[in-house]
């Protein structure tokens, strides 16, 4: 093995798809990029990595709610192009063709061509480590949209495609939780 510089280490450990976390901040919807997720636990619990930088934060921290838009590989050059740019300059739901959606519980929307959404509450923020973690209080997915295959930043501008579904459930000796 050759060594490998620690600064990149990050990219061998990759958490969980690439999503799209829509925000309202009374005025406007907007929207990012979040490659870095993870699922808390079985119950409804997810955590982001954002902070101050990105300009949908001031909505999250103020509004406390947003939804987690779960893009697929086709959407992989619009997931780029809104992570790229700024909602303080760029309305991005027009710019990129996205449909804003209505949900049930937050006022932020579900991204209409997005293979799920989930409305989610924000709990806590770790501000030491830039982590927001998220309540699910609705989740929805589009059951009639043929492409599946999600996007996973590798972190180096480089991504990898969900690929073949393997079952071992009959291995595992955890049972999941019904409905999950």
């Amino acid at each position: 093995m050759r060594q490998l510089k620690l600064s990149r280490a990050f990219t061998l450990i990759e958490p969980g798809p690439v999503v799209l976390v829509a925000t309202h901040d009374g005025r406007k919807d907007n929207v990012m990029t979040i490659s870095w997720t993870m699922v808390v636990d079985f119950v409804p619990l997810f955590a982001i990595t954002t902070g101050e930088w990105n300009y949908s934060f001031a909505a999250l921290r103020r509004n406390r709610e947003c939804v987690i838009a779960i893009p697929t590989v086709d959407m992989l050059d619009r997931v780029v192009g809104i992570g790229t740019c700024s909602g303080a300059d760029t309305d991005k739901f027009a710019r990129f063709g996205l449909t804003a959606v209505r949900g049930r519980f937050v006022k932020a929307p579900l991204i209409k061509e997005c293979l799920a959404n989930v409305e989610c509450r924000v709990i806590d923020i770790v501000r030491k480590h830039n982590i927001v973690v998220l309540e699910g209080l609705a989740a929805y997915i589009d059951s009639a949209r043929r492409e599946r295959r999600t996007i996973h930043a590798v972190g180096d501008g480089t991504f990898v495609v969900d690929g073949r579904r393997l079952n071992r459930r009959k291995m595992m000796p955890l049972k999941i939780p019904e409905g999950v």
